[in-house]
């Protein structure tokens, strides 16, 4: 994969994580009057998950979606949560930080893992074949 597509991948990612923040934001404030704040929170997540999976394989990877990578995706998403989650507490427990805001504040924190992990399960083997790529570049520019 050339630079080019590389930056274009994640720029792809970035517009969707931007809707997909949204999209979860919106879910999160429209049940959190009805809801305890981490459970409003907990839901908005699996429901934005969802549509993160949509969209990441169709627009950022361009690859199709399959059931083994609609099931593994979640897991992808377990360590996004955690970082999330112990976020989430840490900024309106310790940090006294608005429980509407603090969900963006800890969605941050969690980009550049979620970009790793989501491409590793929704293009297998795109790690190998870079470093396969960077290995023949680097033989190359020795010769």
């Amino acid at each position: 994969m050339s630079r080019r597509d590389q930056l274009g991948q994640i720029f792809r990612f970035a517009l969707v994580g931007g809707v997909n923040t949204g999209t979860f934001f919106g879910i999160y404030l429209l049940l959190h009057p009805w809801m305890p704040y981490f459970a409003a929170y907990s839901l908005a997540f699996v429901l934005a998950m969802v549509g993160s999976f949509f969209m990441n394989t169709y627009f950022t990877y361009r690859t199709r979606p399959t059931w083994k990578k609609f099931l593994l995706f979640p897991l992808t998403n377990v360590t996004n949560y955690v970082i999330q989650s112990a976020g989430l507490y840490a900024l309106v427990t310790w940090a006294g930080m608005d429980t509407r805001i603090a969900p963006l504040v800890a969605a941050v924190v969690a980009i550049p893992f979620t970009f790793l992990l989501s491409r590793k399960i929704l293009v297998p083997g795109a790690a190998r074949a870079e470093e396969a790529q960077h290995l023949e570049e680097g033989a190359s520019s020795r010769v």
